[in-house]
């Protein structure tokens, strides 16, 4: 593989006209689907991309995987690397479609987000309050 490339696909690094940071968010971060608490943790990580809105990284060992259907559709990112998605299955019967993506081996600038997914804000409600800590 040459540089720069993954499998013929462009492999972008962040810059300072495109920065992107992950940081551990320090507070609590509540995800909800139909009211019910799918992930629940105090250690997010919170991915700052360019211009865009930040995205909380939840650690998969704090979302009830039992609810979780690994799905077919995935998708390419030149900054993160390949992403696989979830779809939520509430204990109520509530489906929602690829409402969780993951990026299972991302690529050395975002290294940490590895084991951790991420919710669409569309499709679940996702709440921060102070940890206490």
């Amino acid at each position: 593989m040459t540089p720069g490339h993954s499998s013929g696909r462009p492999v972008h690094l962040p810059t300072a006209e495109y920065p992107i940071t992950v940081t551990r968010t320090g507070r609590q971060v509540t995800v909800r689907i139909g009211g019910e608490i799918i992930a629940d943790t105090a250690d997010a990580l919170t991915l700052a991309e360019g211009d865009r809105p930040a995205v909380q990284y939840i650690p998969l060992a704090d979302v009830k995987r039992d609810l979780l259907t690994r799905t077919a559709t995935t998708s390419y990112c030149p900054f993160k690397g390949d992403a696989a998605y979830y779809t939520v299955t509430t204990s109520a019967g509530q489906t929602v479609a690829d409402a969780i993506w993951t990026y299972e081996e991302p690529f050395p600038a975002v290294a940490a987000i590895a084991g951790h997914v991420a919710f669409y804000p569309d499709k679940a409600e996702i709440s921060q309050q102070d940890s206490g800590a």
